[in-house]
């Protein structure tokens, strides 16, 4: 038996957030249809989930044509059994993500993130697995007092925190 590894690069727009999962039954399409838009009023999203017995079909809905079609095709090129992608725009993950652990067929979430996304996929004669996920850069240093400052300022900016924003 034989292992080959591809690294596949995550293709968005740049203003989309995208959540990357693992689930296990055709139904992943209709239940994380509904998490989505019950969580987020308005939210625009395209998700696609890769079928891995049966006709092994992607899956796909969304409200958002542009993030539906991304959202397939980002399936198609990772080709992972059970494999999901949640395309996300006018919403964060942040707004979705607990709701969508909540889903009875999700097993993992691999990534929730706006940053560039690399998945690790292994192949196999009996097909294709998601190893992990490569999120954005490598840490450059240590935040000090002033990046701390920032960083709270920011969260109470955007909504996020309560209190006063200097």
């Amino acid at each position: 038996m034989t292992v080959r590894l591809e690294i596949v690069e995550i293709k968005k727009p740049e203003d989309a957030n995208v959540i990357l999962g693992q689930s296990h039954f055709i139904k992943t399409v209709e239940d994380l249809y509904e998490a989505l838009v019950e969580s987020v009023p308005r939210i625009k999203f395209g998700l696609a989930f890769c079928e891995s017995s049966g006709p092994r079909l992607i899956r796909h809905d969304g409200t958002d044509e542009e993030l539906e079609k991304c959202a397939i095709e980002n399936a198609r090129r990772v080709g992972a059994g059970h494999f999901f992608i949640i395309v996300l725009r006018d919403a964060w993950p942040i707004n979705v993500l607990n709701r969508i652990k909540q889903v009875a067929e999700v097993c993992t979430i691999f990534c929730a993130t706006a940053n560039p996304v690399q998945v690790i996929v292994a192949e196999t004669e009996k097909g294709r697995a998601v190893l992990g996920v490569v999120d954005g850069g490598t840490p450059l240093g240590v935040e000090e007092r002033e990046q701390i400052a920032e960083r709270v300022r920011f969260l109470r900016k955007i909504g996020y925190k309560r209190g006063v924003v200097e």
